[in-house]
């Protein structure tokens, strides 16, 4: 399992519209890609919250290809929608991940 992980710092005016644009409307366009089985948003705890929330959002696909899938044909797109959104309103940072049992 890869786990797609992007941590968003959030502007504090637009925090409680940007979180339920994410949960209504951004996660399921990119589970509609196919790419990836379901998506947990996560609050990030003990840390300056003084500007704003910062969320990690973890999608989940089944391997690699999957993920690579998402990158080279949809990753680019999805991105510009929350820009042409919200602007310079939230910073992301994006890691990937496997998990290991």
């Amino acid at each position: 399992m890869i786990v797609y992980n992007v941590t968003i710092k959030v502007s504090a005016d637009i925090a409680t519209s940007w979180l339920q644009w994410l949960k209504d409307e951004h996660i399921a366009d990119v589970i509609n890609t196919g790419c990836f089985t379901h998506a947990t948003v996560l609050q990030l705890l003990e840390v300056d919250d003084s500007e704003g929330p910062t969320y990690a959002v973890q999608y989940f696909a089944e391997s690699k290809s999957l993920y690579n899938n998402y990158m080279e044909k949809f990753a680019t797109q999805m991105r510009q929608k929350g820009f042409d959104k919200w602007g310079d309103k939230f910073i992301a940072f994006r890691s990937v991940m496997q998990v290991v049992n």
